[in-house]
């Protein structure tokens, strides 16, 4: 017989939160959990985590980081449309990068939004997409995204190598065997593209490569 959590789960709109911090997953959990429709059914710390707990828990809505332990939100929405394909994904990040937010809608994202934003809004926000909406569109991402210079007009042919395969799923050491040179010289070329293109984490280089794929780029 369900229990009473169980009861009210069934006629709120279910949601799952992936953040690899436990303070802030907490905090957004109480933002959910207080709004009137909204219940938290499960949270995750990492990638693994969330692909093995939301086929259990079926949420409809799942806000997820982009920035995880084991891979990127990416990974997680890509694995919701095969195990949890009616699930929702909106991404909830620090980061306000159009390449980042072009590589979540193309892997399915509905919804792209900044920590900063008040607690009131996130429950709005999971609402309108849990009843079908997506408040994202092509035409927005590229209209930022023609507002910016090429971030990647300064690198060399090396880093620009680098950064395709990068954007393959390859690690350093497969780069370095592919390209002929040592692992730390493959270190050294990511520093150099990071700084050049003004990221910081190699997971923002290959959400920026997901992006401009989705847009028709190539090197």
């Amino acid at each position: 017989m369900p229990t009473p959590y169980e009861k009210q789960a069934e006629r709120d709109i279910r949601v799952m939160i992936v953040d690899d911090h436990e303070v802030v997953r907490r905090g957004i959990a109480e933002i959910v959990d207080r709004s009137d429709g909204l219940t938290v059914v499960a949270e995750a710390g990492s990638v693994a985590e969330a692909v093995r707990r939301a086929p259990l828990v079926r949420p409809e809505v799942v806000l997820v980081d982009l920035q995880l332990p084991d891979g990127t939100g990416i990974d997680i929405i890509t694995a919701l449309r095969e195990h949890v394909p009616a699930a929702r994904p909106i991404v909830l990040t620090s980061f306000d990068d159009d390449d980042a937010l072009a590589a979540a809608l193309h892997a399915g994202a509905k919804a792209y939004l900044l920590k900063t934003v008040r607690g009131a809004e996130i429950a709005d926000v999971v609402k309108a997409v849990a009843s079908g909406r997506t408040l994202l569109d092509e035409r927005t991402v590229t209209r930022r995204r023609a507002d910016h210079d090429d971030p990647t007009a300064d690198l060399t042919p090396s880093e620009r190598k680098v950064l395709e395969l990068i954007g393959d799923g390859m690690s350093n050491r497969e780069i370095g065997e592919r390209l002929g040179v040592a692992e730390k010289t493959v270190k050294n070329h990511i520093t150099a593209l990071l700084s050049k293109m003004g990221l910081q984490r190699r997971t923002q280089v290959a959400a920026w490569v997901a992006g401009q794929r989705a847009a028709g780029w190539r090197s």
